[in-house]
């Protein structure tokens, strides 16, 4: 047995140190960058998947300016109150020409291995609408980044019911509150929609510092968020308590309830299996008409059936509500501050 006095041990120890890091030092001077042809061949390259799911709870979410507006009891879950699941997102850088998966791409995929129909005039249109290159999807650019959110798991690969109902969620708000000087008022409340969540896309285009001028003279960035999502909301409520909440309408004391909102009936069902569909563009844009800049909402296009077979003024039903082919198109909005 040997012994070190503590100066001794105080050396050796510094000596270690020392050669630690001259060993280290030619192993790190070894790294060099990768070029395209080495990273193809990294694990990893074709992207990340996420097995997600979460239930969502908050209690109270305020806006103050001069007042203030309150969002109470927001609730986003699966329905009835379950976890919501059953999501798979990839993620992908694209590469030059890339096709990634997108919309109703699996559909066309199983389409074409016959698994579905093709007499169904839906699925005749994903697959001429998504084939691309022999490969299902749709094409990017470099460095576009690409956000699908399907399921994990669709169940029976032949059934387009199950594919459309895979995913199910329900959100719930209390009220929808504004407060100022003068005291509170109620704007919506006991919010419940439950429903399907269809393929839903978000992009992220990558085009520099490229700009284009929309048909109203606003200057937006070329470099966009892509927002694209098929949804169904299979039964509603709510109570709409002030008027003058939206442009197109003036209600108030309205309840409404087993709410549906889909594309089943009219003239646009093509291509959307039954569902509503909603895509916006947001970037950076100047407006033409005040020269301000802000956040360029654009390309906005809304299109949907909408069922109100409840529909109540106060506490008395006056009948049922329908729109067929509800349609919001040629929007753009800028949003800055004043």
């Amino acid at each position: 047995m040997s012994f070190l006095i503590p100066e001794a041990r105080k050396s050796l120890a510094c000596l270690s140190l020392m050669a630690g890091a001259s060993l280290a030092v030619p192993a790190m001077a070894e790294f060099q960058p990768l070029d395209d042809t080495t990273l193809a061949g990294v694990t990893g390259q074709a992207g990340v998947t996420i097995e997600l799911e979460t239930k969502l709870n908050i209690d109270h979410l305020i806006w103050t300016d001069e007042g203030s507006l309150g969002i109470n009891g927001l609730r986003l879950s699966g329905q009835n109150d379950t976890v919501l699941d059953n999501m798979k997102l990839t993620i992908d850088i694209a590469g030059s020409g890339e096709i990634l998966e997108h919309g109703f791409s699996e559909i066309a995929r199983r389409a074409n291995a016959g698994l579905l129909d093709t007499s169904n005039p839906d699925v005749a249109d994903a697959l001429a609408k998504y084939s691309v290159g022999g490969s299902f999807g749709k094409q990017f650019d470099n460095g576009d980044l690409v956000i699908h959110l399907g399921a994990s798991d669709y169940g029976d690969p032949t059934s387009l019911t199950d594919y459309l109902q895979a995913v199910d969620f329900e959100l719930a708000i209390d009220s929808i509150t504004t407060t100022g000087s003068e005291g509170s008022s109620s704007l919506f409340s006991n919010i419940l929609l439950q429903g399907y969540i269809g393929p839903t896309d978000l992009v992220i285009r990558n085009n520099g510092g490229a700009t284009r001028t929309l048909a109203n003279g606003n200057v937006v960035s070329g470099s966009e968020l892509q927002l694209d999502t098929h949804f169904e909301i299979s039964n509603g409520s709510l109570n709409w308590d002030a008027a003058d909440v939206i442009l197109l309408f003036n209600f108030a004391a309205v309840g409404i309830e087993g709410l549906q909102i889909h594309n089943r009936r009219g003239a646009d069902t093509m291509g959307h299996f039954g569902m509503a569909h909603a895509k916006a563009n947001l970037s950076r844009g100047t407006s033409a008409a005040s020269g301000k800049e802000g956040l360029s909402v654009h390309d906005v296009e809304f299109r949907a059936d909408i069922d109100m077979p409840v529909f109540r003024m106060g506490d008395t039903s006056i009948g049922s509500v329908q729109f067929t082919d509800f349609a919001i198109t040629n929007t753009n909005l800028m949003v800055y501050g004043h």
